[in-house]
């Protein structure tokens, strides 16, 4: 196992595809009916705002990286996500991590942390929620105290983590008297969720060391764990990224190389179809915002260039491509509609100097591909 500790000043990116948001009034916002949409724009008081907002707080759950990335063409950014989503006793509570709020700020995103208040009663369990909805009221009374904040994200992100308290009362209220209540379903253990809520209200520093040390917990379990979409050919290594505050952010890389004085930073996306959808690609291309943004990368006290690669495999793909000179375009098997995918993500790559490689799921073919690569380089 490998770990990189790496430096990040500001992030820089262009994306290419994002796609079109649909744009609603301030009124369909507020009511709620504008989150049909995963993202979408709206013009509020001669203002626009790209918003996203997140299903669950846990960032495996329902793509919410893609839904931030749908965003970044967009000057003023938001996005809304839960503190808790608890789906009763027989489902999953989630809880926000302070790494969340950390990549949003690293990322120039303005979070609004709000609660659940209304549910319904999934008829599969005995105890068990489906689709939640948020409190509107609150999400707009922080929306319009947001439009009069002046300064940047990552101060509003580290306010909203100092006032959690109320959000953390609002959703106890909400679950456990109201939404229990009329769906009849029971909820996981009500002191535990006094207890969670207090650790992370007390104080954002308390809250930052909590979820940090949990951050770095879940990247351990995931370096030692191979997702089912994951096409790994090399060995997983773990990095951490501190921004100019001294912030700490925990991720995993699904493959790590090291050549002479570079280390080759490696985010996988895999399919057993023909290529991966476009929802999984938008969270490889979160991970590149980051990646290619390295300042220093350090190995055993030794500094290291990063070199940011996305590499792309389908176990029903023929041939390969890539934005590297090195790698010829051979690639076959694809649909039309897919071709242009793939010719947006390689020029997403050449505009944000990172490289793409997409492959067949072939052994051979992935290892002389990125032998090519790294030859090419020396």
């Amino acid at each position: 196992m490998i770990d990189v500790k790496a430096k990040i000043e500001d992030v820089s990116y262009a994306p290419m595809l994002c796609r079109d948001l649909n744009t609603y009034s301030a009124e369909s916002f507020y009511s709620g009916d504008a989150f049909d949409d995963s993202s979408f724009h709206i013009d509020i008081d001669e203002n626009s705002y790209a918003v996203s907002w997140w299903v669950s707080p846990k960032r495996t759950r329902s793509y919410p990286r893609a839904r931030v990335y749908d965003t970044y063409n967009h000057a003023n950014r938001v996005t809304i996500l839960p503190l808790v989503k608890d789906e009763g006793k027989d489902g999953d509570r989630d809880y926000l991590q302070w790494d969340t709020l950390s990549l949003m700020s690293l990322l120039q995103i303005y979070v609004i942390v709000a609660p659940y208040k209304y549910a319904e009663k999934n008829e599969t369990y005995d105890n068990k929620i489906t689709n939640q909805t948020f409190d509107q009221q609150y999400i707009k009374d922080k929306f319009q105290e947001l439009q009069n904040y002046q300064s940047d994200a990552l101060h509003w992100n580290l306010h909203q983590a100092s006032n959690l308290d109320e959000v953390a009362e609002l959703s106890e209220e909400y679950y456990y008297d109201k939404i229990s209540s009329e769906t009849e379903v029971e909820m996981h253990s009500r002191s535990y969720f006094e207890r969670r809520m207090n650790s992370i209200t007390e104080k954002a520093e308390d809250f930052k060391q909590k979820s940090r040390g949990l951050a770095e917990e879940a990247q351990n379990r995931e370096s030692l764990t191979l997702q089912p979409k994951e096409s790994v050919k090399e060995d997983k290594g773990r990095i951490t990224i501190q921004d100019h505050l001294g912030g700490e952010y925990y991720f995993t890389t699904d493959e790590i190389m090291i050549e002479d004085d570079e280390v080759f930073l490696i985010e996988k996306k895999h399919t057993t179809r023909t290529f991966p959808s476009t929802a999984d690609i938008k969270n490889g291309l979160v991970r590149m915002m980051l990646f290619k943004n390295l300042d220093t990368a350090m190995i055993n006290g030794e500094l290291y260039d990063p070199v940011p690669i996305l590499g792309v495999t389908g176990s029903e793909l023929k041939g390969y491509t890539s934005n590297s000179d090195s790698i010829e375009n051979n690639l076959t098997s694809i649909s039309d509609r897919k071709r242009d995918e793939v010719d947006s993500l390689l020029q997403e790559g050449n505009e944000n100097d990172f490289t793409v490689i997409i492959s067949e799921d072939t052994e051979s073919v992935e290892k002389d591909l990125y032998k090519r690569f790294k030859t090419q380089r020396y």
